[in-house]
């Protein structure tokens, strides 16, 4: 039995266990909840994961106010108990998850360092290694979250945060077939919200949709707590976004606000919906409240683009240069933002930047969305030829997204195929009409010109 400090070991657990009840659903990917990474482009939504939770962030839960307060006392308790392992290890999680929610990648560091400090204090405790992996996952080092995962879990096999963040490591490392098997351990061993959320996710990825959508809502009425409640609605709002439906995507996020009014993905994917639904005017003013607060880069962006389809272009080069300046922000946290960079440069900044960003990424990973952005770095920098294998693979799982679609046929349309353009342009419209403030108008604009010519 270990002795160090002045309070009685009880008394440090259960203060600890009180910490780590409040981070119930935690950081298992830590993907920063900014859109799942659909919409590259058209809509340069930028995440730090694909994955739900943003589709997404790992589900680190907790209102904003409540998650400060919670880290307020881990630190008072780790300046009297300086020895707590575990006490360190929950710190470490909660400022991943601060980083997540309120968009401050310098959180980060201090992540690592408390994190360190665990495992100096215990060495390889399954507490600090899944919380390593969700920190390397936020960062975008998803083979060093699959390895600190894979650690925590030959240690702790039920570790609820190490087998999400497995699976989200697999999916942002393309491998999909694996991940589907992960899923299905973690289901077996942990079910639960976290788990549930990417087992939907995994079968979206192949287009059935059916099956995230019962799975999401067989989750929600499992649901008690204010912040599982507010996630598991928004990715019901989400999923029903990407299909075209708005109205079913309102009347979710508006079951996640109900719950939480401050959970910043509902808020975003509100927005988005009310754009789509056309009440553009709403949007933005929804938009610019979360910005003021949040200037996490998919509300920057999206605001960006919907001050740029109103005809707003210095309100929306202001809003591409607070993403710029978020960047290096990322970079000085230790994120990796290549695909980030590739997505909004793309667009709206520099072609050739986002085109060596676009494969800087994919030599890392091969995935969908890294497919999607890759071919459009290309294309934007004439390069169709190249681009249009990409953009085919992009689509190939079943993976249903607009802006995939998009893509696609805009490249088509570059290389002369003009059956394919319009195939690929009406299926992206006729999946999400809203699908892009800009982008889903460009569509309708190059639909039109090939119907004209047939």
């Amino acid at each position: 039995m270990r002795t160090e400090g002045a309070a009685p070991a009880r008394h440090r657990r259960v203060r600890t266990a009180a910490c780590a009840a409040a981070l119930t659903v935690a950081l298992t990917s830590g993907a920063v909840a900014l859109g799942t990474g659909d919409g590259q482009g058209a809509r340069t939504t930028v995440s730090a994961s694909t994955a739900p939770a943003a589709p997404g962030a790992g589900a680190g839960l907790l209102a904003g106010g409540d998650l400060d307060a919670q880290v307020t006392a881990l630190q008072s308790h780790l300046r009297d108990q300086p020895r707590d392992d575990a006490s360190w290890a929950v710190l470490g999680l909660a400022y991943v998850e601060q980083a997540r929610v309120q968009g401050d990648p310098s959180r980060y560091p201090q992540a690592e360092q408390a994190l360190r400090r665990s495992l100096e204090l215990r060495p390889g405790n399954d507490p600090a290694l899944a919380a390593r992996a969700a920190l390397a996952a936020a960062r975008h080092d998803f083979a060093g979250a699959l390895r600190d995962a894979d650690a925590a879990l030959a240690r702790n096999p039920y570790s609820e945060r190490a087998l999400a963040t497995r699976i989200d490591a697999l999916v942002e490392l393309g491998r999909y077939d694996d991940a589907g098997r992960a899923a299905g351990v973690a289901d077996a061993r942990r079910p639960g919200i976290p788990v549930f959320a990417r087992y939907a996710y995994v079968h979206e990825l192949r287009g059935d949709t059916r099956t995230a959508e019962r799975v999401l809502r067989q989750a929600l009425g499992s649901a008690t707590a204010r912040g599982d409640v507010a996630y598991v609605a928004t990715q019901l709002g989400q999923l029903a976004w990407r299909q075209g439906d708005d109205k079913g995507a309102l009347a979710h996020y508006a079951r996640a606000l109900a719950a939480d009014d401050t959970y910043v993905p509902a808020l975003e994917g509100r927005a988005r919906a009310q754009a789509a639904g056309g009440d553009r005017a709403g949007a933005i003013r929804a938009l610019e409240r979360v910005v003021a607060h949040h200037p996490l880069p998919g509300p920057v962006v999206e605001l960006g683009e919907l001050y740029e389809a109103r005809g707003d272009k210095e309100r929306a080069r202001a809003q591409y240069a607070l993403l710029d300046a978020w960047i290096p922000l990322a970079r000085a946290g230790g994120v990796n933002v290549d695909l980030d960079t590739a997505l909004a440069a793309a667009d709206h900044g520099d072609r050739e930047a986002a085109l060596r960003a676009a494969r800087a990424e994919w030599e890392r990973r091969r995935t969908v969305h890294t497919a999607d952005a890759l071919a459009w770095a290309l294309h934007v920098n004439g390069r169709d030829r190249e681009a249009l294998p990409l953009a085919r693979r992009a689509t190939a799982t079943g993976y249903r997204d607009a802006a995939f679609l998009y893509h696609r046929g805009m490249i088509e349309r570059a290389v002369g195929d003009r059956a394919e353009a319009r195939r690929s342009l009406r299926a992206a419209l006729g999946l999400n009409p809203g699908f892009s403030p800009l982008g889903a108008g460009r569509a309708r604009t190059a639909l039109a010109e090939l119907e004209g010519a047939e």
